[in-house]
């Protein structure tokens, strides 16, 4: 049951999703939508131009059906006033049909915006398969759009016989009327038929949107199978993920386990947790950790301190202290300077005894560390008892 539903189409489509499809060119469109902007913009273009159309047909006609008798035995001259009369009327309806192709291509935009996609005019043979031709002469969507052209039929029909039994009368009484009259009678019908009919169009378009959005959404629909699967595409596998990261801190470890042997000292709890801080007189205003761990990290660091000769001091209120407000590469904070400077202080004593000899330095005692930098000195104090370590001792 639960691989079914893993099937299913019941999650909306993604961004990806969505972005994908209208590279192809796939975006939701209402031809009715079109249609309607179309026969509604041409209404209303003829509605302002129409004595402007009227007057220049006039004068079409009237040039077109006078001539003189150079008109009639010279073709040049007849084929010049003809081309004069075409020009003439195409001037006078450019804006008219400028206006109507301007619309046209913007009409299908209305829902989906432009889309300009290569995809969507390359050849898909696909589409010359008859078993898939047949397949979608009876799908759903094609008894749907069946359904919309026989309403939309129907009610246009209707449209047009109320409009026709309102005005049977003035229709029928238009031969008895002057001409010039009867021009305008028709002219008042024809508008009040046009208007009429696209109010109805309008109506179907109303429908048509909101469906055709729908079915896009429902089109594009996915499974959660899908949704997992563009999220490993999108984000990466988790799996791959985890072992990058693994990696990426195996590899910092190394790089931090390489700088030990450089590092002036190592400050332990004594077991807990170790961080070896390094020191120069020149480019460093202050000293830095170069390394830090806890546990099973802090004793591979005391290891390689060891290995190399490098001074282990163990001071738990202090390693404590580094340990939870320093990171790798960090200067030490101010608050600790004095505590570190008596370490190091230690420390380079301890190098001239070595090397030359002489009195042996005194271990440093009650190193001052602030007890709000020390992240002990701030749990109860039933959480500490197992933790009173000694406060000083070295391990060289």
């Amino acid at each position: 049951m639960a691989e079914d539903s893993d099937l299913e189409k019941t999650e909306q489509a993604s961004s990806k999703r969505l972005e994908s499809a209208r590279e192809e060119g796939d975006v939701p469109r209402s031809r009715e939508l079109a249609t309607v902007t179309v026969l509604f913009t041409a209404g209303m273009v003829l509605l302002m131009m129409g004595d402007h159309l009227n007057q220049a047909l006039k004068k079409s006609m009237r040039a077109g059906l006078s001539f003189d008798r150079a008109v009639a035995y010279d073709p040049v001259v007849l084929l010049v006033k003809i081309t004069d009369g075409i020009y003439n009327l195409l001037f006078a309806f450019a804006p008219f049909a400028l206006t109507l192709l301007f619309v046209a291509i913007a009409a299908p935009v209305l829902i989906g915006g432009w889309v300009f996609s290569g995809k969507a005019l390359a050849p898909q043979f696909g589409r010359l398969n008859p078993m898939k031709g047949l397949g979608n002469l009876f799908s759903s969507t094609s008894a749907i759009e069946l359904i919309k052209s026989i309403a939309k039929t129907v009610l246009v029909a209707i449209v047009a016989y109320i409009v026709v039994s309102h005005d049977i009368e003035p229709i029928l009484s238009l031969s008895l009327l002057p001409l010039q009259t009867s021009i305008a009678q028709v002219n008042s019908l024809m508008l009040t038929g046009f208007l009429s009919i696209v109010s109805a169009l309008v109506f179907i378009a109303a429908i048509d949107v909101p469906y055709q959005l729908y079915h896009y959404a429902n089109k594009l629909k996915m499974t959660k199978e899908e949704v997992r699967q563009e999220s490993k595409e999108s984000e990466g596998n988790p799996e791959i993920k985890a072992r990058i990261r693994q990696q990426q801190r195996e590899m910092a470890r190394r790089r931090m386990m390489s700088e030990i042997p450089k590092a002036d000292v190592v400050i332990t709890n004594p077991t807990h947790y170790a961080v070896a801080i390094k020191y120069q007189d020149e480019g460093m205003s202050a000293p830095v950790v170069v390394a830090k761990g806890a546990d099973a990290v802090a004793l591979k660091i005391r290891e390689i301190a060891a290995d190399n000769k490098v001074l282990i001091i163990e001071a738990p209120k202090l390693a404590r202290a580094l340990y939870a407000h320093t990171e790798l590469g960090d200067e030490i904070p101010a608050a600790l300077y004095s505590a570190v400077a008596e370490v190091l202080a230690y420390v380079f004593q301890m190098r001239i005894f070595k090397k030359e000899g002489g009195y042996h330095p005194e271990v440093p005692k009650a190193i001052p560390v602030p007890d709000a930098l020390d992240p002990h000195s701030l749990l109860p104090a039933a959480s500490t008892v197992n933790n009173d370590l000694p406060d000083l001792g070295i391990t060289a």
